[in-house]
């Protein structure tokens, strides 16, 4: 007989199994939540890198768009310089004959 348990330590018995059982389940409930933010937040993460990746590229393309707008200018202004030189030589050139040709 000094194997058996009362009624009364068996129902605490299940009583404290009960809440036991409550207080891992809220746990594990916790947990699941938990588990279930990482993973949105790794996809929100991987989703701003894939955006950031994109807006690199097209920052290079702007970039790239840019130095070829900037480079308009600077092609102007060397033709404008070699087409004065040019004329200035055309005109001293045109000059020197002349003189050469009253000289004579």
């Amino acid at each position: 007989m000094d194997n058996y348990i009362s009624r009364g330590e068996h129902e605490e018995f299940v009583k404290r199994m009960e809440e036991e059982d409550c207080r891992q389940n809220r746990r594990i409930a916790l947990l699941e939540e938990s588990i279930r933010q990482t993973q949105a937040l790794t996809l929100s993460v991987e989703k701003m890198a894939l955006s950031m990746e994109n807006m690199l590229k097209e920052q290079k393309k702007q970039g790239e768009r840019l130095e070829a707008l900037e480079e308009v200018p600077k092609k102007n202004w060397d033709t404008l310089k070699s087409g004065m030189l040019g004329s200035l030589a055309t005109a001293l050139g045109g000059a020197i004959v002349a003189a050469i040709i009253n000289f004579i």
